[in-house]
């Protein structure tokens, strides 16, 4: 063992937790780094109270400050990772004692002992922040409590900006009086993010009383935008949570963040921890349905409200308990809303480049819209349209797909462009697995087969439609190679969509695959199916060898009866000339 090793195994049994921070503190600052990452061991292997450690944190800022800038420069690689683990207890303790509710509850009753108590007091319910605006509530509804009232209405405003979500959930009490107080303390903070529930109290409620207040206190904290709509309001300010402005960011000492309801049952306050990494867009999607509450008619609130919730779910975390279990995924929602609210949510994924989210919408169009609804304008723009050229391949062929889907009859100037990407999605093979998509992460080979296969079905219905809008011999030379991909459905529906293309190449790579000992029989069979098809249709375009080739497995005894039956069935199909009948009877006669 090391002569540092014994003299910290030693100060471990003879100090205290406070004589082991302060050393640790000091070694830090003098650049001891090596003593410093042994004491920061002994911390650390002590279990410490992360409330305690707060403390001493506090008692100390300078050298805690000399600490975090040693975590962030990591000059010594194994002490920044031992700081790093002391900063997260510290910060856990920082949450720990502002969310206390034995510490809270104290707090709101000191509030009406001595000044200096009352001072100390509203010192820490700041700390305290959103955690302490129940507690302050209750008292505040609490008879057996009038003689504190004055000091509590003093003090709630001061809480501050982080008071706001839980003040603005509470505006749902029945109780006039706390409502009331509510409202005051919302002027006094003057935080933009309280309007909107503001105007809606002076919209909606009962008492003029109220009405009145509520004016006054959004007159002071903006006069211009007292006289906006809430619908108009609560909307704005789901589009500051949608991206992540950081006034609206929750506070950073915990790993979760809290989303504040009103329980009518109890009339109290109820939290909900949510995952930080979508608190953002619950937000917005809760701001949204206020937005329409305040007017049923203000349909951006739900492209906003569907936009948000897509964007909830990139964060690949399951969603919050309050949604419950019959609370349907975002795409159920996407597929039920209309066509103008999904427009207006992919305008909005278009231009902020949102791979995730503008996948969702293109695939609730896909299942639901038509052909006029597909090519939907929002302004000057066409969502839609945009998305066939969007940095994210899944989207594009998405996009594509969706306009082929609804098998549009009327020519449009992106045609050629969504043939393009069908063409591209159905080149999409095992050997394109690997690298990302936005939307998905991985491309994975499971991913590349369904675009290639929901890129051939669409092309085959536009095909046997005979669809005009969309041009398909743009998409040849990826139909002519798929005839002979590995996957044996691709091949067989390369080889039916050719057939309905007016084109020596298409006929010629059809017949190449039934003429392919390399294929198997049902391969060939089907192959013959589509070359009779493409004869029906366009007539004869083949070269001789394969008629020649044709001709061969027809006349021999040794050909499988199926395949010599689809051959002699698509042979006659092409409509040769009678020499070409007439050896082919006399090739059989025994006469």
């Amino acid at each position: 063992m090391g002569i540092i090793a014994i003299f910290l195994v030693s100060v471990a049994f003879a100090q205290t937790l406070e004589d082991t921070w302060n050393d640790f503190l000091h070694y830090i600052k003098i650049g001891r780094f090596d003593l410093a990452a042994g004491y920061a061991q002994l911390i650390l292997q002590s279990n410490p109270d992360s409330t305690t450690l707060l403390a001493l944190s506090k008692a100390n800022p300078e050298g805690y400050e000399i600490l975090q800038r040693v975590n962030e420069a990591a000059p010594d690689a194994a002490l920044a990772e031992l700081t790093g683990k002391i900063l997260d207890i510290v910060e856990q303790g920082r949450f720990t004692r502002r969310a206390e509710p034995k510490f809270v509850a104290e707090e709101v009753r000191r509030l009406s002992t001595t000044e200096r108590g009352r001072l100390t007091a509203v010192k820490r319910l700041q700390d305290a922040g959103e955690y302490a605006v129940p507690f302050m509530l209750d008292a505040i509804a609490d008879e057996s409590r009038k003689n504190e009232l004055p000091y509590l209405v003093w003090a709630l405003p001061q809480i501050g900006r982080d008071s706001i979500r839980p003040l603005a959930a509470a505006l749902q009490t029945e109780n006039v009086a706390v409502k009331a107080e509510i409202i005051e303390a919302m002027g006094k903070i003057g935080y933009g993010a309280s309007q909107p529930y503001l105007r809606y109290v002076f919209e909606t409620d009962k008492s003029a009383e109220l009405r009145e207040l509520a004016r006054n206190s959004m007159l002071k904290i903006d006069p211009a935008t007292a006289k906006v709509a809430a619908a108009n309001l609560f909307y704005q300010i789901a589009q500051k949570y949608y991206y992540h402005t950081q006034s609206l960011a929750p506070a950073e000492d915990a790993n979760f963040a809290n989303i504040w309801f009103w329980d009518p049952n109890s009339q109290k306050l109820v939290r909900e921890e949510v995952d930080r990494s979508y608190f953002n867009e619950l937000m917005a999607m809760q701001c949204c349905e206020w937005a329409l509450r305040a007017d049923p008619a203000f349909g951006s609130a739900i492209g906003l409200w569907l936009a948000a919730f897509f964007k909830a779910e990139s964060a690949g975390v399951e969603m919050p308990a309050y949604f419950g279990e019959r609370h349907a995924d975002a795409l159920v929602y996407a597929t039920t809303a209309g066509v103008e609210y999904l427009h207006q949510a992919l305008a909005r994924a278009v231009k902020d480049k949102d791979a995730y989210v503008a996948l969702g919408i293109v695939e609730a169009l896909a299942t639901t819209a038509g052909e006029k609804s597909l090519l939907y304008r929002v302004g000057p723009e066409q969502p839609l349209v945009q998305a066939l050229s969007f940095n994210d391949k899944m989207v594009r062929y998405s996009a594509a797909i969706a306009v082929a889907s609804a098998g549009p009859k009327e020519g449009f100037p992106a045609s050629k462009l969504v043939v393009k990407n069908l063409a591209d999605a159905l080149a999409e093979g095992p050997e394109s697995a690997g690298g990302e998509t936005e939307s998905s992460g991985a491309w994975t080979q499971e991913i590349a087969n369904t675009y290639a296969l929901r890129a051939a079905k669409v092309m085959l219905k536009l095909a046997q439609t005979r669809n005009r809008a969309v041009d398909l011999s743009g998409a040849l030379t990826a139909l002519v190679n798929a005839t002979n991909d590995k996957r044996t459905e691709i091949r067989t529906l390369a080889a039916q969509i050719l057939a309905y293309l007016n084109s020596p190449d298409a006929q010629r790579a059809i017949a190449a695959m039934a003429l392919s000992s390399d294929n198997s029989l049902e391969v060939r069979i089907s192959a013959f199916e589509s070359l009779a098809t493409s004869a029906k249709l366009n007539a004869n375009m083949l070269i001789d060898q394969m008629i020649d080739g044709i001709y061969t497995l027809i006349s021999s005894d040794e050909t499988d009866p199926a395949l010599r039956g689809a051959a002699a069935a698509a042979y006659g199909t092409l409509n040769l000339p009678s020499q070409k009948a007439k050896d082919l009877i006399l090739d059989q006669a025994k006469s």
